[in-house]
């Protein structure tokens, strides 16, 4: 507990699911947060993870923005440093998965997720740095995936393609920033189940063989990569940079098998 005490954190993303799980354990360990929503439909989500934070006893605010939109994402940065202080901390999580396989892949969704899943975290991450570099201190973490490392799915090349150019993205910028005290790092989540992937989970026979295909026999949880963030924005991995970390039961380093995926 306390490992990010009086920190301030921005989490893109931060309103449900893996999102929700990182803001709450931030602020279990004292950070004050800043929650990134997207649309008007997520707004009530939004505030009920701040009254959660402001129950542990942390300050917490709701901030809409277009991650993948420069002037949205300037004043999303104008307004937490105004209500919460300068951000210390930020965790690039907002994401996107459609599935479509290559051939039906339209203009539209490859903008949207590679504006989503790659675009964000630049834009973010080049605001965040500049008051980071001045501060000499600052922790980037970026929510990527096991599609950074291998195809995870016949369905979803716009998806893996992009999280492995996110993967590029955190390396460079850890060389980058580097030298400034600030540590820039990733995790990479295996199939968890939260809302994003409650029709692919629908299916029973799905969730067993994402079961069955993992060497732990089980799906993670949100919370899990929730510990995996507060460990890479906290001052034990002060020498953890341009690090992926898998969250993902030793998925990535196992060969796959015939039926460990199926198209869905």
């Amino acid at each position: 507990m306390n490992r990010l005490k009086s920190k301030v954190a921005l989490v893109t993303g931060g309103s449900r699911g893996i999102g929700e799980a990182i803001v709450i354990r931030l602020a279990e360990e004292g950070a004050d947060v800043a929650i990134n929503y997207t649309s008007e439909r997520s707004l009530d989500l939004a505030e009920q993870v701040k009254a959660k934070v402001e129950a542990l006893g942390q300050r917490a605010m709701v901030v809409r923005a277009d991650v993948g939109s420069k002037a949205q994402v300037e004043a999303m940065f104008a307004a937490v440093e105004a209500e919460l202080g300068p951000v210390e901390i930020l965790v690039n999580n907002a994401g996107v998965a459609p599935f479509e396989a290559f051939m039906q892949v339209s203009e539209e969704t490859w903008d949207r997720t590679y504006n989503t899943n790659v675009k964000s975290i630049f834009l973010c991450s080049q605001i965040a740095a500049k008051g980071m570099i001045e501060r000499r201190y600052g922790k980037i973490v970026n929510v990527l995936s096991t599609a950074s490392l291998v195809v995870t799915s016949p369905v979803i090349p716009h998806y893996q393609s992009s999280k492995a150019a996110a993967n590029m993205l955190t390396k460079g910028m850890a060389i980058e920033l580097g030298k400034f005290n600030i540590n820039v790092n990733a995790v990479g989540p295996s199939t968890v189940d939260t809302d994003m992937c409650t029709d692919y989970l629908a299916s029973p026979e799905i969730r067993q063989q994402e079961i069955d295909a993992n060497p732990m026999k089980r799906l993670g949880t949100a919370r899990q990569i929730g510990d995996a963030v507060v460990f890479l924005a906290s001052e034990e991995a002060m020498q953890v940079n341009g690090h992926l970390l898998m969250v993902d039961g030793g998925l990535t380093v196992k060969a796959a098998q015939p039926d460990d995926h199926m198209e869905h």
